[in-house]
């Protein structure tokens, strides 16, 4: 168990890149992961496991094949598992996953902005 308390914008300023999510804590076999997003990722799905997103700063737009769900900072949305999907973010958004240890930003999909997985910060 820590002693301090996990600063969601310290650990934010600690990197650059965008799609690539960094884990920041463990719950049970799930992490806690914040990344930095802008422009549009690949259509995907996790066909195992639902996947969270709650928008820290900024704004961004769930896309699905039949609708899509804007968000902006202090929301979040639930994506079912197996739900095909495309996070959009006209200019840079900070948000956090939570998702199963181990599940691939890219899903099914795989390719150019598949990152690694497990990166702390």
């Amino acid at each position: 168990m820590s002693d301090f308390a996990i600063n969601l914008k310290d650990k934010l300023a600690r990197f650059t890149d965008h799609w690539s999510p960094r884990v920041i804590a463990e719950m049970n076999d799930y992490q806690f992961k914040l990344a930095k997003v802008q422009g549009e990722f690949v259509w995907h799905a996790h066909a195992d496991t639902d996947e969270v997103f709650i928008v820290i700063e900024g704004s961004l737009v769930l896309e699905f094949r039949d609708k899509a769900v804007p968000l902006s900072a202090g929301e979040m949305y639930v994506v079912p598992g197996g739900v095909e999907h495309r996070p959009v973010a006209v200019d840079e958004c900070s948000i956090m996953l939570v998702e199963p240890r181990g599940v691939v930003n890219t899903g099914d999909a795989g390719g150019a902005y598949t990152a690694e997985n497990d990166v702390w910060v």
